[in-house]
């Protein structure tokens, strides 16, 4: 029989890895494949669990189902574009902390995953005014990787859409961190910014009390 909805919902709980693994990569298809999957949609709630379940994934210590469930999430954004929204919050949190994992390939997974969503869930601003708690992350990594995802923000998007006067009061306290690679990400974002804005930024950290040498 066809797998549907009713089938992923249940699949997605096992904590089996090689179930896990192997799940993953039949709801990728299945996303992938509207004319299958027309009842994606038909069920709010077990939508909800699906992507709760998901995020739970993204959180796994295993960094392959971590990596398979960030796929999947990319999958049902893809699908649902706009109508993901309300997952936003949802799923943000565990994007930061991956965004701090030790692994180059999940933390670069989790940015591309928060930068789709700014392309199709929901405009940059709304995604960065929940990102931004990220830049006081406990993991250093975490915070360096906020700091490198407004990089990539202000690449793609440019200034326009954000509202840099918000973010930029958290970069200034980065310059401070007591990591050293958190202090360079923030120089460098700092930098994108300028790049964007020009002098007011300047004018704008001497107001913060920002060392005019710095």
């Amino acid at each position: 029989e066809a797998a549907g909805m009713d089938y992923f919902c249940e699949q997605v709980q096992q904590k089996d890895v090689g179930r896990r693994m192997q799940v993953g990569q039949e709801l990728l298809e299945y996303l992938g494949d509207p004319a299958r999957s027309p009842d994606v949609e038909q069920d709010q709630q077990r939508l909800d669990k699906v992507i709760d379940e998901l995020t739970a994934w993204v959180n796994s210590s295993n960094f392959k189902v971590a990596l398979l469930g960030l796929d999947v999430l990319g999958a049902f954004v893809d699908r649902l574009s706009g109508r993901f929204k309300p997952y936003i919050g949802t799923v943000l949190l565990p994007l930061i902390d991956r965004m701090g994992d030790a692994k180059d390939q999940v933390r670069e997974q989790a940015q591309n995953l928060i930068l789709k969503l700014m392309c199709e869930a929901a405009p940059p601003m709304y995604i960065w005014e929940r990102l931004a708690v990220g830049f006081k992350h406990k993991n250093y990594r975490s915070r360096e990787g906020v700091c490198l995802c407004l990089v990539a923000t202000l690449n793609i998007y440019g200034a326009q859409p954000l509202i840099l006067s918000k973010l930029v009061p958290h970069l200034c306290i980065a310059f401070g961190d007591s990591n050293s690679q958190v202090r360079d990400a923030a120089i460098l974002a700092i930098v994108e910014v300028y790049r964007h804005v020009g002098e007011k930024v300047r004018i704008d950290l001497t107001k913060r009390g920002i060392p005019p040498g710095r």
